[in-house]
């Protein structure tokens, strides 16, 4: 029993700068690119913009109640480690959002384009959340419910993600226009799929 502790400290260790790295460059994203563009997210995201939208619920409430859910899902899955790590990789996020958005936009010239907004926001999320991944934790539900699901029928972890965001895309053409949603399902597809790239990655090095 010590010697699993010993070596679950260990691994913490070894996995929180990752942890770290990965939420900073998601919060980045999301704060200099998503936020500024017109430009919508699938997943837990992307959900509560759509219930503030049609409920006037804030997204600071809806969004802690669907991750605390996603998130029961995950540790029932991947276990208490997994919700360590992803609480870590959560608070994280959140501090680094802070920290950033005083001096958003730091990169003015993406925002010229819905092209260049969709290509760099899904390589600022991809990265950052698939370096979160590779350390076994989320900075949100959707990455709990897609490492669950993919882990309990060992299905490639991209396709979940396609399944959850093409059904949030899909609800928010009630609000949004079809033109924004082709550029936003680029960035979630291309998300994904780097996500899943890091993924596969992992399970090699286990």
């Amino acid at each position: 029993m010590v010697t699993e502790r010993v070596d679950c400290v260990k691994k913490m260790k070894r996995d929180l700068p990752i942890l770290l790295l990965g939420a900073l460059i998601q919060a980045v994203g999301i704060c200099n690119i998503h936020a500024m563009s017109p430009i919508t997210e699938g997943g837990v995201l992307g959900m509560t913009l759509l219930l503030f939208h049609w409920t006037g619920l804030s997204p600071a409430i809806s969004s802690v109640v669907l991750n605390a859910v996603c998130y029961l899902y995950g540790i029932s899955r991947l276990g208490k480690p997994f919700l360590i790590r992803s609480a870590v990789a959560s608070a994280a996020y959140a501090v680094f959002y802070l920290m950033v958005e005083p001096y958003a936009p730091l990169f003015p010239f993406l925002l010229t384009s819905p092209l260049l907004c969709a290509v760099a926001g899904a390589l600022f999320v991809g990265i950052g959340a698939g370096l979160c991944v590779l350390a076994g934790g989320a900075t949100s539900g959707d990455d709990a419910i897609a490492m669950g699901l993919s882990s309990r029928f060992g299905c490639d972890i991209r396709i979940v993600y396609f399944v959850s965001d093409m059904s949030v895309l899909l609800l928010s053409l009630s609000y949004i226009s079809f033109s924004r949603i082709v550029w936003s399902l680029l960035t979630v597809l291309l998300s994904g799929e780097i996500i899943g790239l890091m993924q596969r990655f992992r399970r090699k090095a286990v």
